[in-house]
């Protein structure tokens, strides 16, 4: 069975066609998740979503737990996460209302626990496209299907916030080449990484950020606004998507931490091997070690 976790607003899984659908509490070695997850079936997939920031949106970007909602994901056995993102545009053609399937970050967070490794265990792991190219690519599809104003590719430079960015830092940030602006999808991808999920963006712009002389400067109602016009385009994007993505992954996704772990397994300390367990068990025999 497919099984595809959604990461995005609360309302996200209220979509025609989800059934049998079920809250999970879900515990993780590394605290709570954001909320709990709400399983459901799409056809014959089995959809999980989770509200980043809470139901109700209790929580900061820089008060989410990134690492227990993916570990959460993962131990609920998802393969695909799609993550669904509200993004400021810093591209005069990408309007408010188009989406942008994103395919490269920049990151600007300060401070996040942007990894399951430490405290005893160390790992690198590949990075350099950080999406699944084969999920954005089915997202794309999806997108021109559904009738979205789309745009394959781009880079999502993510800030601390919760503050929006001066003119100043939005200017420096163009002038860098970047084409979205946010404050949740990292760690959230590196992490999905590490835990080998498929992870893509579908980026909602909601406005121009407040470099753009000629719009009023960013506002909280205007961003409400257009998010709202969004979610129904998300939601007809995940159902169309879903059905397209390949029962069997062939991606390096799906790999990614075998050759990542660099201590000696016989050095791994007795609790971050049961921590990392779900995550690098297999990979914890000797033999197995770069």
């Amino acid at each position: 069975m497919r099984v595809v976790g959604v990461i995005g607003g609360s309302g996200l899984y209220e979509m025609e066609g989800l059934k049998d659908v079920k809250s999970v509490a879900v515990s993780t070695p590394f605290g709570e998740p954001s909320d709990e997850y709400i399983t459901g079936m799409l056809g014959d997939v089995k959809m999980i979503f989770l509200p980043r920031h809470g139901r109700g949106h209790r929580l900061l970007p820089s008060e989410v737990n990134y690492r227990a909602n993916i570990y959460g994901m993962k131990k609920l056995g998802a393969e695909w996460v799609i993550s669904v993102s509200a993004v400021g545009s810093m591209k005069e053609e990408i309007k408010p209302g188009h989406i942008v399937i994103v395919d490269q970050f920049f990151d600007r967070t300060k401070g996040r626990a942007s990894s399951f490794y430490g405290n005893g265990i160390v790992g690198h792991v590949e990075f350099a496209d950080p999406v699944c190219q084969d999920l954005g690519g089915v997202l794309h599809r999806a997108a021109l299907e559904a009738g979205a104003t789309v745009h394959k590719g781009g880079t999502y430079i993510c800030i601390e916030g919760p503050q929006f960015s001066t003119r100043a830092e939005s200017r420096i940030y163009r002038s860098w080449g970047v084409d979205v602006i946010g404050m949740t999808n990292l760690p959230e991808a590196k992490l999905a990484r590490e835990a080998e999920l498929c992870y893509s963006t579908v980026a909602l712009s909601t406005d121009y950020d407040c470099w753009h002389t000629t719009e009023e400067s960013v506002t909280v109602e205007a961003i409400i606004a257009t998010l709202k016009a969004n979610v129904a385009m998300a939601k007809e994007i995940i159902r169309k998507a879903v059905p397209a993505i390949a029962a069997e992954r062939k991606c390096k996704c799906a790999s990614a931490l075998k050759y990542a772990t660099i201590t000696d397994p016989k050095a791994v300390p007795d609790r971050v091997r049961e921590d990392m367990g779900l995550l690098i068990g297999k990979y914890l025999a000797p033999d197995t070690v770069a």
